[in-house]
């Protein structure tokens, strides 16, 4: 089968590899749409640590079963379907509670760390365990299916600081995730949704998709225009969807003394912490890592168009043209955000 695989950081080949097997317990996909993650650009140079060389990356994913172990069940080839990105152990402590995001042999499909090798879905066909998959309704396209895994990240970080009703929500970052946490939260019954990014493109986006008020936090002070839109109280809620220290700190200052603010952002390992104001203003901290049972309503959301994955898509293009897309997201085109690619 053909792959796009990272060979050296900052290196693709379009090459040829062995097609997976499935095995006794697994079925095999035939991938029709792969989008690109932030993750995965930010790996491709080996800053994470997390696309160790060779690996093929990739895990928002959909297709068609290819093949069926013979002790899979409920399943048959043809069957249109996405599948998480997480390979659950489905037997741990943490399996059994549900709680399958933080199983202890957690793998996540395209990742190649200290731990683990785990090829992805940057390629024609994948393996994967019939517990991680998830129906297609008929009605969603290839490229929108593929999309269900960072709407369902950000469907899982509403529900770990879900917003009352009225409440007064700010969304810090306009990437995927936050457009995909704004488009969650437009349902929830949000007074306020304030959105901030440097981005203009990204903002506009946002308001389109649900957001009341946006902010350029480039261009004027973002803690200055939350405190007058709440009337200096303060937001009730925040999510965080960047991972950077001064937006972290922007999403805790923002809150109203008992107020929760939900970390989803990623990208920095460590960050300087303003412990003070989360402790004299007995803020609640979550964070909120993938997701864990949120696939089924993401795809009936995205089938009746309460969640839009079109507005998101920039381009879907050529599984064999992923290095050159793989460039321009990493040199942040602009007004570049989700590419798809299909093998």
């Amino acid at each position: 089968m053909k792959a796009l695989v990272l060979k050296e950081y900052k290196k693709f080949s379009f090459e040829e590899v062995p097609t997976p097997e499935a095995k006794a317990e697994e079925v095999l996909v035939a991938v029709k749409a792969c989008g690109i993650c932030g993750s995965d650009v930010h790996g491709m140079d080996g800053s994470t640590g997390r696309r160790r060389p060779p690996i093929i990356m990739g895990h928002e994913a959909s297709g068609v079963i290819a093949a069926v172990g013979k002790e899979v069940t409920g399943w048959t080839t043809g069957d249109r379907v996405t599948f998480d990105s997480t390979i659950y152990c489905g037997e741990c402590d943490y399996c059994r509670e549900g709680m399958v995001n933080l199983c202890d042999r957690r793998r996540v499909l395209g990742v190649s760390c200290e731990d683990y090798r785990q090829n992805g879905a940057f390629a024609q066909f994948v393996a994967v365990p019939p517990r991680i998959l998830y129906r297609v309704p008929e009605s969603l396209p290839f490229e929108h299916a593929a999309m269900v895994e960072p709407f369902a990240i950000a469907l899982h970080a509403v529900r770990r600081s879900p917003p009352a009703l009225n409440d007064a929500v700010v969304v810090v970052g306009a990437g995927m995730i936050g457009l995909a946490l704004v488009q969650a939260l437009s349902h929830t019954g949000c007074g306020k949704l304030i959105v901030l990014d440097v981005d203009e493109g990204r903002l506009a986006m946002a308001a389109k998709l649900g957001a009341t008020h946006i902010i350029n936090s480039g261009k004027e002070d973002g803690l200055a225009a939350i405190n007058k839109l709440t009337r200096d109280r303060g937001a009730d809620v925040s999510f965080e969807a960047v991972g950077m220290g001064v937006t972290v700190e922007l999403a805790l200052r923002c809150l109203r003394k008992g107020g929760a603010v939900t970390l989803v952002g990623n990208v920095a390992p460590k960050i300087e912490f303003p412990l003070q104001v989360a402790v004299t203003r007995e803020l609640t901290i979550h964070g909120s890592c993938a997701s864990r049972g949120e696939y089924p309503a993401c795809l009936d959301m995205l089938a009746r168009r309460d969640l839009k994955a079109e507005p998101l898509i920039s381009a879907a293009a050529p599984l064999a043209e992923g290095a050159q897309w793989f460039d321009r997201l990493y040199r942040k085109e602009p007004g570049l955000l989700k590419v798809v690619l299909k093998p």
